[in-house]
């Protein structure tokens, strides 16, 4: 083998490892997959469903209410809808989110279904969401471990955004 043949080599190998090596930091800091574990997301997402987490969004911008997040709680990855956002005021009652006294329409939430307690974020011990704190609830209230359980999430417990059900491919949607 010539010295020519060589460098032809590592020009072509090289070129393989910087994409390779794009490739893995895009999944480390910018996008990541998390499959739903659980019936808590019913109907919107079921278990075993794939998503896209973008890791990158809320850097740059705000958590905003209905957004679905993947989160951290106690070393498990959870997906979960944000309904909370910092400096406000919610109560769950009759099956109706109401934000600073205001009812909140969930057009995800068959409420003909829904039968689950009534609370408030003033049985978490607040009188208000604190800054950056989010309260986050699974789609089907009855069947969902979420804030009622175990409080108010950390803006650092969010690791991003769901923003597309990528498997099974039959129900490919954007969030």
């Amino acid at each position: 083998m010539d010295l020519r043949g060589v460098t032809e080599f590592f020009k072509d190998a090289f070129k393989y490892i910087i994409v390779v090596v794009i490739v893995l930091l895009l999944f480390i800091f910018v996008i990541g997959l998390q499959q739903v574990v659980g019936p808590s997301m019913n109907p919107t997402l079921k278990e075993g469903n794939i998503v896209i987490v973008n890791k990158l969004l809320y850097r740059f911008s705000d958590i905003d209410r209905n957004d679905i997040v993947v989160l951290s709680q106690d070393e498990k990855y959870m997906v979960k809808r944000v309904v909370g956002l910092p400096g406000e005021t919610v109560e769950y009652k009759d099956n109706y989110v109401i934000v600073n006294g205001e009812t909140y329409k969930e057009p995800f939430i068959d409420l003909d279904k829904v039968h689950t307690n009534d609370f408030s974020i003033k049985d978490l011990g607040y009188d208000v969401i604190p800054e950056d704190m989010y309260l986050v609830l699974g789609d089907n209230r009855e069947n969902s471990l979420d804030s009622r359980s175990y409080g108010l999430v950390s803006k650092k417990q969010i690791v991003g955004k769901a923003w597309m059900r990528i498997w099974p491919f039959s129900e490919i949607k954007m969030f």
